[in-house]
């Protein structure tokens, strides 16, 4: 619970209670807003020594599909906050964990946990041995296309490992994520007003900026101006999409359990006119997790940090990914932001309706997705050697993912505690 205080004394105040309500909702929820509580766990544990760099926060819930920069749908690691050089099993085992904690929220039997946490780890061990056989290009291009992912079920249902329902359970995904373009995110937050654009307010999941000070909406404009031109120098060099945007307007929104309390912006931008619109999400970056076990980051902006990090672990990324340090604000001090396009296709899978031959088909997915962004910053060869070809480390891992959930029940069960005596703060309706 000391760690999860220190978390909330560099968050927004008035977003933390809705972060606690949020990881109350299920030891699965809790697991997911509980990074940091693991990494302080897992820096007690030996490791190989190989080092990679790390995703820091790879749960079950932050793979999933999304645009890449050619315009096709892939599948691959969507979350870096907490990205950072570190021991290669630690995304292993905070995968492994996730699975098993999933499954225990679903109702999964012994023998259904089992094959999925030896899934996920057998699925980044094969993937990490066929990386090690690949050429450097190969090993350094390798991209999980969503069409790559339709071929492979359909092998699997061929071989009968997969069935009927779960070949077209992703065909679903892949047609949903298709429609969850940027426009589809407009069509939810932008409204006009008095013939203007601008963001719907939603308090407090979505807080227009000039409801934060009256009055602020000009001076907000300029810096605005400013902070885009500054951000503008961290993208691809060149001729660039942003240099045909211009600031429209700006909220506060609240995202994901891990992140809630981080600051959070959306920005609205205008193209050739209204009917060419675009939403940027501008995300604080605090410290990793990862930093006080692993030390601190090269980079002087954690912004930086992340966008480097994740450039790193992803094959194909977001054009508009880049970074900025914000201004000072009264008390001098001044933060790092991460900057994304807020939606360009996204698909999920959703942990709260998975069945245990699905789950346990999607939780080899991203254990081989995992080793793929391994592979391109750690010694790919060190560690297949490391990993080998018998099931010793599989088995390895899936008996500590067992004893991690045993832990997260009784870590839920004191942050239940917690909050019933009013050690943390909680919001109702959450």
């Amino acid at each position: 619970m000391a760690l999860l205080e220190d978390q909330a004394a560099v968050r927004d105040p008035e977003l933390v209670p809705i972060r606690h309500a949020r990881m109350r909702a299920s030891p699965f929820a809790f697991f997911r807003g509980a990074a940091l509580i693991m990494a302080a766990d897992l820096a007690t544990t030996r490791d190989s020594g190989l080092v990679v760099q790390l995703c820091g926060d790879a749960h079950l819930s932050n793979f999933g599909l999304f645009a890449s920069a050619e315009r096709r749908l892939v599948f691959d690691i969507n979350d870096f906050d907490e990205t950072l050089p570190g021991p290669f099993e630690w995304d292993v085992k905070r995968l492994v964990a996730s699975v098993e904690v999933a499954g225990r929220h679903r109702g999964f039997g012994d023998r259904d946990r089992r094959d999925l946490r030896l899934s996920a780890a057998r699925g980044y061990r094969e993937q990490m041995l066929a990386s090690a056989e690949a050429s450097v290009l190969d090993a350094w291009y390798d991209t999980l296309s969503a069409e790559r992912v339709q071929e492979w079920l359909r092998r699997e249902r061929n071989a009968d490992r997969a069935g009927k329902r779960q070949v077209n359970g992703f065909d679903e995904i892949v047609a949903k994520a298709r429609s969850k373009d940027r426009m589809s995110a407009i069509s939810k937050l932008v409204a006009f007003e008095h013939d203007r654009m601008r963001i719907i307010a939603d308090p407090p999941l979505v807080v227009p900026v000039e409801d934060f000070v009256a009055g602020a909406e000009t001076e907000t404009a300029e810096l605005m101006r400013e902070a885009l031109a500054s951000y503008r120098s961290t993208l691809p060099a060149g001729r660039h999409p942003l240099a045909e945007y211009t600031y429209v307007h700006m909220a506060r929104r609240v995202s994901g359990v891990g992140s809630v309390g981080i600051r959070s912006w959306i920005m609205l931008l205008r193209g050739r006119d209204d009917t060419d619109p675009l939403l940027l999400q501008a995300k604080e970056a605090q410290a990793s997790v990862l930093e006080r076990f692993l030390g601190a980051s090269e980079y002087a902006s954690h912004g930086e940090r992340v966008v480097r990090g994740q450039r790193m672990m992803q094959a194909s990324g977001d054009i508009f990914l880049g970074w900025h340090r914000g201004a000072a604000d009264a008390a001098g001090d001044r933060r790092d932001f991460h900057l994304r396009q807020l939606r360009d296709w996204k698909g999920s899978f959703d942990p709260e309706r998975m069945v245990p031959h699905g789950a346990e088909l999607f939780a080899r997915l991203c254990g081989a997705t995992l080793a793929r962004a391994h592979a391109r910053s750690g010694d790919r060869v060190a560690i297949a050697a490391y990993l080998g070809a018998s099931r010793t480390f599989d088995e390895a891992v899936a008996e500590f993912a067992e004893s991690y959930a045993d832990q997260t029940d009784r870590d839920f069960g004191a942050f239940e505690r917690a909050l019933d005596v009013g050690r943390l703060s909680s919001a109702d309706g959450a």
